[in-house]
């Protein structure tokens, strides 16, 4: 008798890397990179920053697909990233879905990421990376969203894996470290008071940044008590957010990403 033969699921794979400078007082591309599934696009600007829209062309993440981008913005430059839409994190038959992001931020530079929401849906396996390098005078804005299914639709993930790991560094010196877990029977642990209380969106913040000391009171009056708070230490400004699904997150989210960016928008994509 033959043996059966197991047929090797295919995964995706993607790699983008983006590199900027200042040049003519106007943020230029330096590097561009992109293999796989992983893709980069540039939108039309008429001011001094690049913006950089990330696509999977696989369409979403299941178990073993793997997605590495990097970006690095040189001296002097002003570079804001996205996503082309919401990252969907769908059910993972074997493995786990990987996503690292590496950043750099040179002397007198500013990065924004500005991913928009990762929606898991049940049985989903994700864990992501955050790595951070800022210069001593760099700014740094970034936002982290997660959808745990999609409420409106009847969705929800029950049971699954999302790990999230930040850490975050200024002149070589760790700012910022922090770990989500969420494992197993998800619904039950987000139900517990202590972690979410039911809430099925919920979305970290961190501004890196000179300006971020007089932006906790505005914030924290955009936030309300109810559905999150602010801190500020160690020039960083850091806010947390649930609410009970994606709509409601995404009503409070837009406008406090625009005051974290001193009154610029988020990036088209968002709206469109």
């Amino acid at each position: 008798m033959h043996a059966i033969q197991q047929t090797r699921q295919q995964r995706a794979r993607g790699i983008g890397r983006l590199v900027t400078k200042s040049l003519g007082g106007r943020t230029r591309i330096a590097e561009l990179y992109q293999e796989g599934a992983a893709k980069l696009r540039l939108p039309e600007s008429f001011t001094d920053e690049l913006e950089a829209v990330t696509i999977n062309t696989a369409g979403g993440i299941t178990g073993g697909d793997q997605f590495d981008w990097s970006f690095r913005a040189g001296p002097g430059s002003f570079l804001t990233a996205t996503t082309q839409a919401c990252e969907k994190i769908y059910k993972a038959s074997a493995g786990t879905g990987q996503i690292t992001t590496r950043i750099e931020v040179g002397e007198g530079a500013r990065m924004h990421w500005l991913p928009q929401e990762s929606i898991l849906f049940d049985n989903a396996s994700l864990t992501r990376r955050l790595e951070v390098d800022l210069a001593a005078d760099a700014e740094f804005l970034a936002v982290e969203a997660i959808l745990l299914g999609r409420k409106a639709m009847g969705e929800a993930m029950n049971t699954g894996l999302v790990r999230d790991r930040w850490r975050i560094r200024r002149a070589g010196q760790l700012l910022h470290a922090e770990e989500l877990k969420l494992e197993g029977d998800v619904a039950n642990l987000v139900a517990s008071p202590a972690v979410l209380a039911g809430r099925v969106a919920f979305a970290t913040l961190i501004l890196v940044s000179p300006r971020a000391e007089a932006l906790v009171r505005p914030i924290r009056e955009q936030i309300g008590e109810e559905l999150g708070g602010v801190s500020h230490w160690q020039g960083k400004l850091v806010a947390r957010i649930a609410a009970p699904d994606g709509f409601a997150l995404r009503k409070i989210l837009i406008p406090v990403i625009s005051a974290l960016r001193g009154g610029a928008s988020v990036p088209k994509v968002w709206t469109l």
